[in-house]
């Protein structure tokens, strides 16, 4: 059995503690025989900031590259606030997705029927919800120069951010949105703004013409993002694949993240191109939620969006379809007997810690695994 090579980034806040449940099941994986990872562990964000004056080094680079996936957890918090931009630990994950370019960000926005009342929506429009954004990772806005901030005198400054899309980024992320329709329900909602943006007017024209070139089976609409925001909040289940660019795809997978109950169950993936050579991809899989620095060291972090991220590292880095419904059956079945973590647990219900939700979910891999 061929050994799969993970790198381990915790970073801050609660990243060590939903981290230390994916360490629990890679092992339960390895014991069990599903499959051989081998890990190492660096540091990233503020803790690498405190230990190396930059927010990731570039020995961790060098064995991200040689990693077959990256599990990050999360980065930052008020400690780091005053740290100077360049080196802030939000620069570590960034640097990781431009150097690796890692395009391609997926995040899942999923209901399970135990949690559709934790929903800040009805139970009626987030039931069965089932829908994955696709979210353009390494250009736009956070990526274009110029960036600056210019002092012009008198009191007054200038902030400048620009937004820049060339076609080849939009053909690839439109491909990939196409792509996987084609393994869902077949249809790709595209949204930008471009009846006020130019960029959003080359971003319409380059999915249209891929989407006549090489995917006419796929129904394809196309929705302005503010409208698209509404529509996430009238009626999400429209939706099966939303398409973006890295601005509107940061915010509309946020408000998606509410639709399932909290920002601790929603995972992400993050994809480069593959490796005509080794057939393979550069891939970063993680958590949608931040570091959480007020309860971050008191266990109380959700650990499934975490574990969540490892099942789309399954799927996606290493062709284990079987095994990542296996996981995404456990957590359901977790759900299911009435275990909750703090932020997805009714008012007055008792809630259990991070600890206690990931060995309920190992227990959930044991009892299927033995059935299968």
């Amino acid at each position: 059995m061929a050994a799969h090579k993970l790198l381990l980034l915790p970073g801050d806040g609660i990243g060590p503690e939903v981290m230390a449940e994916v360490k629990k099941l890679i092992a339960f994986f390895n014991d069990k025989g599903l499959a051989r990872f081998e890990t190492e562990e660096a540091l990233v964000g503020g803790c690498c900031y405190d230990a190396h004056k930059v927010a990731i080094t570039d020995e961790t680079m060098a064995r991200a590259r040689a990693a077959d996936a990256i599990l990050f957890g999360a980065v930052g918090g008020p400690k780091w606030d005053s740290v100077p931009y360049d080196v802030r630990p939000e620069a570590g994950l960034l640097r990781l997705r431009k150097d690796l370019a890692l395009y391609a960000n997926l995040r899942p926005a999923v209901t399970y029927p135990a949690l559709a009342d934790a929903s800040s929506l009805k139970r009626e429009l987030v039931e069965g919800l089932d829908i994955m954004i696709l979210r353009e990772l390494t250009g736009g806005v956070y990526f274009g120069e110029p960036k600056t901030i210019t002092d012009l005198g008198n009191g007054q400054k200038r902030a400048i951010d620009t937004q820049v899309y060339d076609t080849y980024e939009i053909e690839r992320i439109s491909r990939v949105a196409f792509e996987l329709a084609r393994k869902r329900r077949n249809k790709v909602t595209s949204m930008e703004k471009r009846n006020v943006m130019k960029s959003g007017v080359l971003w319409n024209e380059v999915v249209t013409q891929v989407h006549a070139r090489e995917f006419k089976d796929v129904q394809l609409e196309h929705m302005l993002a503010d409208a698209g925001g509404m529509q996430l909040v009238r009626n999400p289940k429209q939706f099966d694949v939303i398409v973006t660019d890295n601005l509107f795809g940061d915010m509309l997978s946020d408000v998606a993240a509410m639709l399932t109950g909290s920002l601790g169950m929603l995972a992400s993936a993050s994809l480069g191109e593959v490796n005509p050579k080794t057939k393979k991809r550069q891939a970063l899989y993680e958590p949608v939620h931040g570091s959480a620095p007020d309860i971050a060291g008191k266990g109380l972090a959700n650990p499934i969006a975490m574990i969540a991220s490892f099942g789309m590292a399954l799927r996606y880095s290493f062709n284990m379809g079987k095994e990542a419904d296996m996981l995404e059956a456990a957590i359901a079945a977790a759900l299911d007997k009435g275990l909750r973590t703090a932020d997805i647990a009714p008012k007055g219900t008792k809630s259990i810690g991070t600890a206690e939700m990931g060995q309920a979910i190992i227990d959930e891999m044991e009892t299927l695994a033995a059935a299968a």
